[in-house]
């Protein structure tokens, strides 16, 4: 696969996404690659289902249904999404960037905006969980709907296992939650939500075993002390953290802080024609808020749109002005 586009975004989460809109409002062809399957970058893959506080205009709105709204608003300009597939390399072509990908595709772009967030994420292993991936036990919970009416054992004391508490618990059979330490990591009011509810919890425990023939069918546990529990389980969620690394970005010649790209005020990183926004971007007083990454998306597209055509605005005038 051989794509010409004038721009290309590294990473299909919120910021990408709205990018895509804002390129293609400033008449720019644009192509979105994303290693994950689906657009929504950490919102899919991690909390679909969290309700989000602070996005403009919206009092509380699910996790799922801003990435749909966004996906709808860059759907307008027909965007090309380059979905599961990796950005490997980048090298400069005749006055072009060119970004290999891992499937060996290549995308030949006039500019690139890097808007990978925290970069490739790795859910930590729950040991006792080595085989049962896919056969019962999940890192995340893209659709609640799959878990209706089962037994389901989260493992983790972050905020991540108590919010897929809250959110199982209405429709699982029942909803045990599984922490190795008294102690949560989790926002209090959120702990407090969870134990009103009447869901199980259990600490100072470890999972010991996953057993099942061929599905999944319970969790044996062992609390200090050495008691050990038996739960009935159709379903494991080890909500256990991640780690996370710019994989492949990091060779590609920017100018790093830990896991960020630094950038300038027009969001312009060290490389020629190569911009970054959001989480991923890094500059004095920066905030990681997804309202953020938005300005930030907007800034970019149309420093980018100037660079690519001199003879245009820098000021793109008010979207209300078009059509």
């Amino acid at each position: 696969m051989e794509l010409e586009v004038d721009l290309l975004i590294v990473g299909a989460g919120p910021t990408g996404l709205f990018g895509a809109y804002y390129a293609g409002f400033r008449d720019l062809s644009v192509a979105i690659v994303d290693a994950l399957p689906e657009a929504g970058g950490q919102i899919t893959a991690m909390y679909p289902e969290k309700m989000i506080y602070d996005v403009a205009g919206f009092p509380a709105i699910r996790g799922r249904e801003l990435v749909t709204a966004l996906v709808q608003q860059a759907d307008q300009w027909k965007p090309t999404y380059l979905l599961g597939r990796q950005a490997r390399t980048m090298s400069d072509v005749d006055g072009r960037l060119e970004v290999g990908l891992a499937d060996g595709g290549v995308v030949r772009a006039g500019a690139v905006l890097i808007t990978a967030g925290i970069g490739e994420f790795r859910p930590r292993p729950l040991p006792a969980g080595d085989g049962w991936l896919d056969r019962g036990m999940v890192h995340f919970v893209p659709k609640l709907n799959v878990h209706t009416g089962q037994d389901v054992v989260v493992v983790g004391g972050g905020d991540s296992a108590f919010d897929w508490a809250l959110a199982l618990h209405p429709i699982a059979a029942s909803v045990t939650l599984v922490h190795r330490r008294a102690t949560f990591r989790a926002h209090p009011p959120t702990v407090r939500q969870v134990r009103d509810l009447g869901v199980e919890i259990i600490t100072d425990a470890e999972v010991l075993e996953l057993r099942g023939d061929p599905d999944l069918a319970e969790v044996e546990v062992a609390v200090k002390g050495g008691d050990r529990k038996v739960l009935p389980a159709q379903a494991v969620v080890a909500a256990l953290g991640f780690t996370a690394d710019l994989g492949p970005i990091e060779s590609w010649g920017l100018e790093l802080d830990h896991r960020a790209v630094l950038v300038d005020t027009t969001m312009r990183t060290a490389r020629d024609r190569v911009y970054a926004a959001g989480d991923v971007a890094q500059y004095p007083g920066k905030v990681k808020l997804i309202a953020t990454g938005f300005g930030e998306a907007a800034t970019a597209v149309n420093n980018i749109a100037v660079l690519l055509n001199p003879a245009a605005h820098l000021f793109p005038g008010h979207s209300s002005n078009a059509g």
